[in-house]
């Protein structure tokens, strides 16, 4: 496969400044939220992606330090991208274990996303040579694992709160377009694996208003029996259960890791390739800026690129 077409759709690779913590104050909150700011050095009119983290075992791959795989990509190729450390993240455990919401503080990770848009211009004037760069009407979300549950909820996707019966819809109309990466999938008899009792909150999320222009990623060897025996096919759900416009991209021999795009050589990894990784960054890239550029051709030359020809990274559908 010939990654440099990809790239070259993208524009050259510029480097990387990164900044952190900006620290916002948000009442209620029982910690200030903390975010990481990378940016390419030069350019103007930059979109913006937020990108909301997994849980995972490791300390701080769950926190702003995380996926820097795929952040500093984004970043190189003319994009903003911001990183909060949600409340569920292992670094805060100790001071949060307490907390309204604990353990996984659903409604709190979503708001994150909220305050960060809300304080946005704070936060460009916190990181220097950064003021004045950013499109502010320009908004793109990504998320890993319980991150892609996370941006679903801000694409959209309606819960149903365990604790009130109530139907929640947190939606980010600022949100443009989001890419949901290896995402738990629907709820209901099917969520019958030892962790569905554990997190009941996973299988309380409605797909059908997750209206927003979406590319879900799923790994066709991703099996998530911890909490469903469906299989992989499980974390395709949110592209077979929302409506249109909606995009399928399936990577071939990749497990719930992707390829490692949680940090780079994170043993934990189970699926190390970082050709996927490298793949998924770019197309992930292309799908966000072709959304938030009507007409850009980014997108169709990366499939071309990465998903056609004698050696696929994956297969890609849409709807």
């Amino acid at each position: 496969m010939s990654t440099a077409i990809t790239a070259d759709a993208l524009g050259t690779a510029a480097p990387v400044l990164s900044f952190s913590p900006v620290v916002l104050s948000v009442p209620g909150r029982p910690v200030d939220l903390h975010v990481r700011v990378s940016a390419p050095a030069t350019g103007t009119g930059l979109p913006v992606i937020l990108f909301s983290h997994g849980h995972g075992p490791s300390n701080n791959l769950s926190s702003l330090n995380g996926y820097a795989p795929l952040t500093d990509f984004w970043a190189a190729h003319g994009f903003v991208v911001v990183q909060p450390t949600h409340l569920t993240s292992s670094t805060l455990t100790h001071l949060v274990a307490d907390a309204p919401g604990a353990p996984d503080f659903w409604r709190s990770r979503a708001e994150d996303m909220t305050h960060i848009l809300d304080q946005l211009d704070v936060i460009e004037n916190a990181v220097p040579q950064l003021a004045g760069r950013i499109d502010h009407t320009k908004v793109a979300l990504a998320g890993h694992s319980l991150g892609g549950f996370t941006a679903g909820l801000l694409l959209g996707a309606g819960l149903t709160d365990p604790d009130t019966g109530n139907v929640v819809h947190l939606v980010e109309p600022r949100i443009k377009a989001g890419v949901l990466l290896a995402a738990p999938g629907r709820g209901g008899d099917v969520l019958n694996g030892p962790m569905a009792e554990q997190w009941p909150i996973i299988g309380a999320v409605d797909f059908s208003t997750m209206t927003a222009p979406t590319l879900v990623v799923a790994g066709d060897k991703d099996d998530p029996r911890h909490f469903t025996d469906m299989g992989p096919d499980w974390h395709a759900d949110p592209y077979t259960l929302a409506p249109g416009p909606k995009t399928l991209l399936t990577l071939f021999d990749a497990e719930h890791g992707l390829g490692g795009i949680a940090g780079y050589d994170a043993a934990e990894t189970t699926d190390e390739n970082p050709e996927r990784v490298a793949a998924l960054a770019q197309l992930a890239a292309a799908y966000l800026h072709t959304q938030l550029h009507p007409g850009a051709s980014t997108w169709e030359i990366a499939c071309e690129a990465l998903t056609a020809g004698p050696d696929p990274i994956g297969r890609v559908e849409f709807k």
